[in-house]
């Protein structure tokens, strides 16, 4: 076997290796995380699946190897809640339930700041964000070596059982992840509570490994999420669906623009005449697509045309996911 074959063979092998938990693995592990790529590793809760969330790419990447059907909200880890407020907005509810909670199994969803890095994908295009400080010492380590916002939902499969243990998450996950980092079974196999405060009054989108009654007995009673099935799954963690569309007329479909239209492009065919054009994708890529998407609308939304004219997106890979996303913004508003 030659040098180059082995060198393909050992990080073959590497890909996907499931690591004890020691700190060279955390290091290890920090550094795919930095330049990319996904990580499994263990909370308090369950096992997640973990990528930079401020990279565009690598959350794409986090939609792919779960297999979502659309681009539901993600929950972005933090180590401290230092951390967490130069991502959000905290009213002073936030902060007490936070001084409280932190670190532990409660995700809240606040007002996103101006200058947040956390990508518009995470959040699904969302003017709110949802962040978890864990309580899991691997975890927290893991966070302060990366030293940015990660991304992490369940390390399952969408619609598959939630992993409680590393093994679980790799027969789901595969080669998908760069390393899967072994802690042992979790401590609580739930998920954390989600509770939004950025409408006026705090809501509880998802119950979870804290406790209701501890929430209400410091913050009051709570409301809860009307709806219920698919519809809920793409609100939470967030807000109302109109939020998610732009505040232009979109057309999707469209092989042609008219002068007084934008066009989201995707593709290497690309009509002639818009106000202005972003294209997606120039070679086709549905996951290059989706890292692009929710910017991509909230600058055709701010430029010039009247309205937007979207291009196909081919119904495959994460172009399903986009292909979702972009009917529900077309939808008619009541």
């Amino acid at each position: 076997m030659s040098r180059t074959q082995g060198n393909n063979a050992a990080t073959a092998l590497e890909a996907g290796a499931i690591l004890p938990a020691s700190p060279a693995a955390i290091e290890r592990a920090a550094a795919a995380l930095r330049s990319g790529r996904l990580v499994v590793f263990p909370t308090e809760t369950v096992y997640g699946l973990g990528g930079d969330a401020t990279d565009p790419a690598a959350v794409a990447a986090i939609f792919a190897a779960k297999g979502r059907p659309s681009f539901n909200p993600l929950i972005a880890h933090l180590p401290d809640l230092e951390a967490a407020s130069r991502e959000a907005v905290f009213p002073a509810l936030a902060v007490r339930l936070a001084e409280r909670f932190w670190p532990g199994p409660l995700t809240l969803v606040l007002p996103r700041r101006a200058d947040s890095r956390i990508a518009l994908l995470c959040s699904a295009g969302l003017d709110s964000v949802a962040l978890r400080v864990p309580a899991q010492p691997v975890a927290r380590a893991l966070l302060q070596a990366v030293g940015r916002p990660v991304a992490a939902p369940s390390a399952n499969r969408s619609g598959r059982i939630s992993p409680t243990r590393a093994e679980h998450a790799a027969e789901e996950l595969g080669g998908a992840v760069a390393l899967y980092l072994d802690d042992g079974p979790t401590a609580i196999g739930l998920e954390s509570t989600v509770v939004s405060l950025v409408g006026p009054e705090p809501l509880l989108l998802r119950p979870g490994g804290l406790p209701l009654e501890e929430i209400e007995a410091l913050a009051g009673p709570l409301g809860r999420l009307e709806s219920s099935g698919s519809r809920a799954a793409r609100l939470s963690p967030g807000l109302l669906a109109s939020h998610y569309a732009p505040s232009k007329p979109l057309r999707l479909e469209s092989t042609a623009v008219a002068p007084d239209e934008a066009l989201l492009a995707f593709g290497p065919e690309v009509p002639a005449g818009a106000a202005a054009t972003i294209n997606l994708s120039p070679t086709g890529d549905t996951r290059e697509a989706a890292a692009h998407l929710f910017e991509a609308l909230r600058r055709l939304d701010a430029g010039p045309g009247r309205a937007i004219a979207a291009m196909a997106v081919p119904a495959e890979g994460l172009g399903l996911a986009i292909r979702d996303r972009l009917a529900r913004a077309a939808a008619p508003r009541g």
